[in-house]
């Protein structure tokens, strides 16, 4: 938008700052505008697993060389095995990121697979691959407890 400007100024374009968009408790709940916040969220998530995939990937294609000193070896065997291990956990959470941009897809999504109450908007934000509100997670993991002390 052009500002005017009195004669013999020059004139300047006013730019207004809009805020990113963030899901509030003032909108109906997981409307369009909420489920694609969230499936953008969990996409550029994704993105981001797979890039630092990629990067670890080709970390460990140019570390592959023997060391000649045993101690170099077994440090650079561990890291190798700290750095799998990583990945494994990431390969499991974009099975659960698939499964959230599933549920977004089917209606499910923020709605907790126990109660079917709304998840909080602020869980989500904190983990958007949450199944469960805060409450029923406490709950399950009290039984979890009760069964591992067992």
């Amino acid at each position: 938008m052009l500002a005017k400007t009195k004669p013999g100024k020059a004139n300047t374009i006013k730019v207004e700052k809009t805020k990113p968009y963030r899901p509030t408790d003032k909108e109906p709940f997981m409307n369009e505008r909420q489920r694609e916040y969230f499936r953008v969220k969990l996409l550029a998530w994704k993105e981001e697993i797979l890039k630092e995939a990629k990067e670890t990937l080709a970390h460990l294609q140019e570390e592959n060389q023997n060391h000649p000193d045993l101690a170099d070896r077994a440090s650079s065997e561990t890291d190798r095995a700290i750095e799998l291990r990583a990945r494994d956990r990431q390969r499991k959470l974009i099975a659960k990121i698939d499964e959230a941009l599933t549920r977004i897809e089917d209606g499910s999504y923020g709605y907790c697979e126990e109660t079917g109450e709304p998840i909080s908007l602020k869980r989500l934000e904190a983990r958007p691959i949450a199944t469960l509100s805060v409450e029923a997670q406490e709950r399950h993991e009290r039984r979890e407890r009760v069964y591992r002390d067992d």
